[in-house]
Order: structure tokens, then sequence, then C-alpha cells
């Protein structure tokens, strides 16, 4: 996976416990901080461009609201099954977009990377490969992107697969080494397999719920998130993606009162299966932590951060996804008791 020994260390969202998420100042920092690789979430504009948002709905990431040429472009949709009222990426062309400022998501945690707003614009995923290309060059070493696909089924619904869109845009860029990439819909992964990109497939499954994929096609039906954890559905997985990525609530375990107290068998069970095993996120804010991690403060002052990240990567993770990749890589290097 890197390297070295140690589970690999991605930047989520670029440097985001530092900066606006997906931004060129993020990702750039997260590769001077010494990640190992990053990890945008990627969305289609209506003229198919691929653009890094958390969510193809952008009032929490961007100044969009602010445009007034843009107002009549607020809406609702249904997107995975969640009614969302906003503006949405694939009612702009590239060109609209580029027009529009990033902005920190959680600007009451992170006062610090708020100051930033307004500095920067949108990136493209053709934008993010420059930008990984020049911190290899630059770092001396191998460097990876960690490719969240994000809304798959939604976005073919509209006449936007992304998995062609994808594929176009890395396929001469890709190698096995320096791709990595993940969705919640094992669908869209099997189809940009079958486009003949390289690089590794992991599947991200949630505490709770079904892939909306599965959903769309079978209802009620549908496996769960659950289901695809059990030893079946491991094995399952395995024979289809290299690894799977899973919510810290996944591998932390709490008693009942909130507290962490260990860690549970899930990355041992997948690594039994043939599965890498990714976890995310680490985040050193209070709010983020567990009860008995948090100190004294406000929900946005670190907390015993370094405890928590201890008790995650003891569980024997492949990869970790931080918002602060400089802490993750710190706990890394530190001596264990």
């Amino acid at each position: 996976m890197t390297t070295t020994s140690r589970p690999l260390v991605i930047a989520h969202r670029g440097a985001s416990g530092y900066r606006p998420e997906h931004t060129r100042s993020a990702y750039e920092l997260a590769f001077a901080l010494g990640a190992d690789a990053v990890e945008p979430d990627i969305v289609a504009t209506k003229d198919g461009v691929l653009v890094l948002r958390h969510e193809n709905e952008i009032s929490g990431t961007t100044d969009v609201a602010a445009h007034a040429e843009f107002a009549s472009r607020k809406t609702t949709k249904t997107i995975d099954g969640v009614a969302l009222t906003g503006w949405f990426t694939e009612d702009f062309t590239w060109a609209e977009l580029s027009t529009l400022r990033a902005v920190e998501r959680i600007p009451e945690l992170r006062q610090a990377s708020a100051s930033f707003d307004g500095h920067e614009g949108i990136l493209r995923l053709s934008d993010l490969l420059d930008i990984v290309d020049a911190a290899t060059l630059s770092a001396r070493r191998p460097l990876v992107l960690v490719a969240e696909i994000k809304h798959a089924t939604y976005f073919e619904s509209i006449g936007l697969p992304l998995d062609e869109l994808f594929a176009d845009a890395v396929r001469d860029w890709a190698t096995a080494d320096n791709l990595i990439v993940e969705s919640f819909e094992q669908t869209v992964l099997t189809k940009i397999r079958a486009r003949g990109i390289p690089g590794r497939l992991v599947f991200l499954a949630e505490a709770k719920g079904a892939p909306a994929d599965l959903v769309a096609a079978h209802g009620a039906k549908a496996r769960s998130y659950a289901d695809h954890l059990t030893a079946a559905g491991l094995d399952r997985l395995a024979r289809e993606v290299d690894g799977v990525s899973v919510t810290r609530k996944l591998i932390l375990r709490l008693d009942l009162t909130k507290k962490a107290v260990g860690v549970t068998d899930l990355v041992s069970r997948a690594h039994g299966s043939g599965l890498i095993v990714f976890c995310w996120t680490l985040r050193a804010e209070n709010k983020f932590l567990a009860k008995n991690n948090r100190v004294k403060g406000e929900p946005r002052d670190f907390g015993n951060w370094r405890s928590e990240f201890e008790l995650v990567l003891s569980s024997g993770l492949d990869g970790v996804f931080a918002d602060q990749p400089d802490l993750a890589l710190a706990v890394l290097a530190a001596p264990r008791a």
C-alpha cells in the first residue's frame, strides 16, 4: 500500500481540517504535511465536467447563494431517497460553476479554515490530477488518488453516467499504483473496472442503511450495509472488489455511555476474507471524538485526539482517512508504549 509498512494516510478532501475542503490549498497542504494520498468526492456538471464537491448540492460549500444570477436555480430534489433544497452541480455548466468561490462547510467548528472563505474556486478532477503529479515529483515517492464516486445511480438516471465520465478523465493517467476508486454503490465500481481502468476498488459501508444502487433496484429487499459486512458478505465482496472502507463507528467499540473502550473484530474478519480495510474519518475536534476523549472547552477545541487515533489504528487498518493528516502521521511515527 505504501513505501513503508504503516497504514496509508489519506487526506480527507485534502487537509480539510485546515482549509476549505476540495480546494487547491487543501490538497497541496495535505501533501506538504506528508499525506500518502488525497480523497476527492466526484460529481458532475450539466455539461459532463467532473468537479470536486462533498455533494452535488453546493449551498454549504460555495457562495452560490450570494450570486443573484443563480437565484432561480434553487430547487428541491430527492437524492438517494433524501429530499434536499439548494443548488445542484448538474444544473450548472462548468463555465458557470467556475465563477463560484469555495467556503468552509463547518465554520462553527473550523473558524481558522473559514478565514479562507472566498479565496479559491471549485476544482475539476483534471485539476487535481495535475496537483497529484506535481506533488509526486516534489515528494519523490509514489502518491495516490483515492477517488470517491458520489450518487452514481442518481447521475446515471439524469443522463450523466459517472463511470463513463470518470473512465474518460483518468484513462491516460491512472496506473495500478496511483489510483484507488471507492463508492457506496458497488455497481459503479464494477462498471469502471469493466471499462479497463486500473487501480484498486473499495466498497464504502455505512453503519446503517443500504446502498442506493441496491435500493433503486430492489427497494425494501435491498441488501443492507450490515449484510455486506457479515462473513458471507465479506467473502462475496472479496470476489468483486479489493477492499472495504467503513465508518469509524464500525471500528471503535463503545460502552453504554459512549466511551471508547476498544475496537471491534471487523478489520480482522475482513482481512480474513482477503480484503484491504480503510476507515473514515479521524478528526481532532471534541465534536467528533468519543465521550472519554473529549476535553473541557468548546466542540471546536481539539480533544484527546491522540488516544482515539491510536485506538482506531490499533485495529490493524490498511489505510485511514484524516482531516488533519499530520496528526495521523504523528501518531504512526511515535513509538508504541
